[in-house]
């Protein structure tokens, strides 16, 4: 930009300041040589250049690097020109009103490319910006749920993320009948739902290995409520299951409780677990279980295997069992339940304790029956296998 009182006579530096400021303060320095390009095209009818078009998309670009807002970037240029018009020596010297209509279209055609320019120039550099901080993120997540990386770092870059991981956190880990993926409609709009309610720098919403995810803080906050909340109204209809971890403290924490959430998910797929939610402090005693698998195993074969021998194979006989423990040993529920008459649900049970040599109406030998009847739903027995 000139730096001193045009030859032709009008003050290019003091226009482009006057702009800057009818502008909101946007530094003059955006308009670089566009006053001059102004002052060629109405005195030659042009339009701008290739050359000149490019350098309003590099201005575009720094200012979208700079974050100052397109609309303030567009009011500078707009600002310049009602501010030009009068001070255009080919304005001032037009013959008629002919030539000072040809000068005006002229004029807001070349203010038409340059902003177009402008606007091209920044939404590239946003898109750029995006995909550089949606990669970061991506990275940053991969890093906290699977445990890469020094704590400490990974504490400090959560802090860039909006995230605080001082306290501790709960992740919540939703699935449905389709994966989720990058981009989902429904998690953005559960994000958006959650975010106009909690503070952003408590929550992460993001999508990991087709889950949708929740990171929230503690045990007792609202957030992971209003998730499965918000997912079920937003999936009404379809197939949703959420898991939820243990609270646990620091970015170790949330890789352990994300761990407990999928753990969680995965033995209720094992279990035919039904219920939307599923805490993963509920289901310790499965994970016990499923921890010694040759002990279950064993459990199994040693309880179960007589149940076998009967003509109707043993299904029946364990489907009485799950059902007699679900209804806390009250045999005519359990009747209802299995559509059953009572004496029938008798009989199942003093033949499985006439195979097995235990009773599960006696308490002493119903906890050895009812250890096996889970882990035969964790192996799932009985089958081919």
């Amino acid at each position: 930009m000139a730096s001193e009182r045009d030859p032709r006579g009008w003050d290019v530096p003091a226009l482009a300041a006057r702009a800057a400021r009818d502008a909101g303060g946007v530094p003059a320095e955006f308009l670089d040589g566009y006053l001059e390009m102004l002052d060629l095209v109405s005195r030659t009818g042009r339009r701008l250049t290739r050359d000149e078009l490019e350098s309003r998309r590099m201005l575009g670009a720094r200012a979208a690097e700079r974050n100052i807002p397109l609309r303030a970037l567009a009011d500078l240029y707009l600002s310049a020109n009602w501010m030009a018009w009068r001070n255009l020596p080919a304005v001032a010297a037009a013959a008629d009103k002919d030539h000072l209509r040809s000068i005006a279209e002229a004029i807001m055609r070349a203010a038409d490319d340059a902003v177009v320019g402008l606007a091209d120039g920044y939404d590239n550099a946003q898109r750029r910006l995006t995909r550089r901080q949606e990669a970061e993120r991506r990275e940053f997540i991969d890093d906290l749920l699977y445990g890469h990386g020094d704590l400490g770092k990974l504490a400090e870059r959560a802090e860039r993320f909006g995230l605080r991981l001082a306290g501790s956190y709960v992740v919540a880990a939703a699935r449905a009948d389709h994966p989720f993926t990058d981009g989902d409609s429904t998690a953005h709009r559960v994000e958006s739902a959650l975010l106009t309610r909690f503070d952003a720098r408590d929550l992460l919403v993001t999508v990991k290995d087709g889950l949708l995810l929740c990171l929230a803080p503690g045990a007792a906050h609202p957030a992971v409520a209003e998730f499965a909340r918000h997912l079920g109204i937003l999936l009404a209809g379809r197939a949703w299951q959420i898991g939820v971890g243990r609270p646990h403290p620091g970015p170790g924490g949330v890789l352990r409780s994300f761990q407990e959430a999928r753990n969680a998910l995965e033995l209720a797929e094992s279990l035919g677990l039904t219920a939307p939610v599923l805490n993963a402090a509920d289901l310790l005693v499965f994970q016990v279980l499923y921890r010694d698998r040759a002990a279950i195993v064993d459990l199994v074969d040693t309880v179960l295997s007589p149940l076998t021998r009967t003509r109707g194979g043993a299904r029946p006989l364990l489907d009485t069992l799950a059902a007699y423990f679900a209804t806390g040993g009250v045999t005519a529920e359990t009747a209802r339940n299995l559509f059953l008459s009572v004496r029938a649900v008798t009989y199942r049970l003093d033949r499985i304790r006439n195979l097995t040599g235990l009773d599960p109406r006696q308490p002493a030998q119903r906890f050895t029956l009812e250890a096996a009847v889970l882990g035969a739903r964790l192996l799932g027995w009985p089958g081919p296998d």
